[in-house]
């Protein structure tokens, strides 16, 4: 099979194709010819050797969320699964290539109604947008701000809050990321100016009522985080749950707020009961992935030097182009 293989940490050219005998199914595992895999932004941390989970091993495939179809069954798994379209986390390893194997227990069915790119869009955007979602407990008419807006988890987060009745507004870096927020419903601010704290408050005014935030969605930290922390109500909420900048929220400089980041992950049931919910409020349109970007897996360098640069917009994906596997 071909695979994207890191032997060395470093810049986005250590991820090289190669050629690597198919992985074979275990105990309570599957084999699984993948279509797609998800590329996230920690991802890029790992490679680069400043991952938030230490370093791993090396030689290494990366990758941690495919999907595809089942082509194989290790011992004690029931073979009528042969075929199915799934859905599954790998481990944190395996991802990026044309056959990955993952255990029966992170295996998901991709429900009737949405697409097997679609379904890998939200594996892990999905369950962390509707984890934070239910953490943060949105009231109709609450204002929203939501950091990096245009983003996969963002732009998921934008569409859960609207439809709870909240006044949204989106955070990005560019003009582009701004018209995909403005055409998801909700209004946009340009955090590169370094005004967009006060064009946000006349947002909020224009709206009627007080210029302050209900609820941030912090997933840049830093100054962006920082700055956002000041439109908060005495009170009001900061959902934490990233450090894209590379440093963390000052929340100090705020007034006396709620802090609602992620005390603890999810355990492993909780965490396939948020990936099944995703999939299935995809599959009635109550929510819809933003896919900005499909890359080869010969062009798995150039999607992680997007990613690092800002330059995506909503998820990116690996694609194999296998024909044998379902679209």
């Amino acid at each position: 099979m071909r695979a994207v293989v890191m032997k060395e940490f470093g810049p986005p050219d250590v991820l090289e194709l190669a050629e690597l005998p198919d992985p074979v199914a275990g105990p309570d595992q599957v084999a699984i010819d993948v279509a797609y895999a998800s590329v996230t932004f920690v991802e890029t941390q790992v490679r680069a050797g400043n991952g938030p989970f230490g370093s791993p091993v090396l030689p290494r495939v990366p990758g941690n969320g495919v999907g595809g179809v089942i082509v194989a069954t290790g011992p004690g798994v029931d073979v009528s699964l042969m075929g199915k379209c799934v859905v599954a986390t790998t481990g944190g390893t395996g991802g990026y290539a044309e056959r990955a194997v993952a255990r029966l227990s992170d295996v998901v069915p991709i429900p009737e109604g949405i697409g097997m790119r679609d379904a890998v869009a939200l594996l892990a955007d999905g369950r962390t947008a509707l984890m934070l979602f239910k953490q943060a407990a949105i009231k109709a008419g609450e204002r929203v701000l939501i950091e990096a807006a245009a983003g996969g988890v963002g732009s998921l987060l934008v569409q859960l809050a609207l439809q709870a009745g909240a006044f949204v507004v989106g955070g990005s870096s560019s003009g582009q990321k701004a018209e995909v927020i403005r055409s998801l419903g909700a209004h946009s601010v340009d955090y590169s100016r370094p005004d967009w704290i006060e064009l946000t408050r006349e947002i909020l005014a224009r709206q009627g009522g007080t210029s302050s935030l209900d609820l941030v969605f912090d997933g840049v930290g830093g100054t962006i985080g920082t700055q956002a922390s000041t439109l908060l109500r005495p009170g009001g909420r900061l959902s934490l749950y990233g450090v894209a900048s590379g440093s963390e929220t000052d929340t100090t400089k705020s007034h006396p707020i709620q802090v609602i980041g992620l005390s603890s992950a999810p355990s492993a049931s909780e965490t396939i009961a948020l990936v099944k919910e995703a999939l299935d409020l995809a599959a009635i349109g109550k929510i819809q992935p933003l896919i900005g970007q499909i890359y080869t897996l010969a062009n798995a360098a150039q999607a992680h030097a997007a990613i690092e640069a800002r330059a995506t917009v909503g998820k990116t994906l690996l694609t194999t182009n296998r024909p044998s596997v379902s679209p």
